[in-house]
């Protein structure tokens, strides 16, 4: 009898749940916000925790840190209840890390309102690091604390989220279900950084912000998105490029310029193709095109930089070795 629960147990795992069980688990959810409010253990008022650690930092550095007391903080991703004890897989910043809580460590009261806690839920852990017997680099619980309790239901772990459209719509659970797309984006952020400080340290140039509505879509041939000011009673539309505005400050005696902001066309679309995205223009005086050109090769080598793989391949004359030859 056991053997069969425990089966019927794994295909719920394994299977994707339905629109009427995933009902139900939010229901489920919002019954245990609840009974937390109705004990004065509202989530949602806890503002502030002491992080002092993270996952990735306490493996790489766990022999200086063994038996150390850790704060960590971050999102439930796996929980594994036996008895008296549990396992939590805890997801922060840097990846994840296990979570041993035990009743005979946080008192009996508070091990009791742990076991309601749920996969997604955000908790803080203050607690010891540790190896377990198994090897498994962990943070031996004295306090959890919920931090936040989420009302919606997390993909299965097994089929994630595979779905192109879902991904891109719902954005913020991608994050949360594939470590890929947080580093995608970590990753736009050092590249971004570098390109500015290329632009600005070494060819001094200087980031503006020009108008996003105007009555002329010019810089670029593609169909403009049309709005209408309401004080002005005025048709506008939304800028295509960058170009126009950056142009007129090199004319108004700014030598050197560059933006990096939004454009919008009114145009087809697919996952590689949004009419919203990003560009970047520079445009600077008393200069060749030999120079520009210069300035992109310097923007494409030091961007390099921000992704170790693709560095370490260019080093090692993979298909990214000319990522540091100047343009011809």
């Amino acid at each position: 009898m056991a053997e069969s629960r425990l089966h019927e147990k794994d295909e719920a795992e394994v299977r994707e749940l339905s629109e009427k069980e995933i009902g139900e688990q939010r229901q489920v959810k919002r019954k245990k916000l609840e009974e937390l409010r109705e004990m004065g253990r509202d989530p949602y008022l806890v503002e502030t925790f002491d992080v002092t650690a993270h996952s990735k930092d306490i493996r790489d550095d766990f022999e200086a840190m063994e038996d150390q007391e850790v704060r960590i903080a971050g999102r439930i991703m796996a929980f594994r209840r036996m008895g008296k004890v549990a396992f939590v897989d805890l997801q922060d910043r840097q990846g994840r890390i296990q979570v041993f809580v035990a009743r005979d460590n946080i008192g009996q009261d508070e091990y009791n309102i742990f076991k309601t806690y749920d996969t997604a839920d955000i908790i803080g852990v203050t607690g010891e690091v540790f190896r377990t017997k198994t090897g498994e680099i962990s943070v031996r619980a004295r306090e959890v604390t919920l931090l936040c309790k989420s009302l919606q239901v997390l993909p299965n772990k097994w089929h994630g989220l595979k779905d192109t459209d879902l991904r891109y719509r719902q954005r913020y659970v991608d994050l949360i279900m594939n470590e890929d797309v947080r580093d995608v984006f970590r990753k736009r952020a050092r590249i971004i950084s570098t390109m500015r400080r290329v632009l600005e340290d070494d060819y001094e140039l200087i980031e503006v912000e020009t108008p996003v509505l105007g009555n002329i879509a010019g810089g670029a041939a593609a169909r403009p998105f049309l709005t209408h000011h309401n004080t002005l009673d005025l048709d506008m539309t939304l800028r295509i490029s960058l170009e126009l505005h950056l142009k007129r400050l090199i004319v108004g005696g700014l030598d050197g310029v560059y933006e990096i902001g939004k454009v919008f066309r009114n145009e087809g679309m697919d996952k590689n193709h949004s009419p919203e995205f990003t560009s970047m223009e520079a445009y600077k005086a008393y200069v060749n095109l030999e120079t520009m050109m210069d300035a992109c090769h310097q923007i494409r080598r030091q961007g390099v930089r921000c992704d170790p793989a693709v560095e370490q391949d260019r080093h090692d004359g993979g298909r990214h070795q000319g990522y540091g030859h100047p343009f011809r």
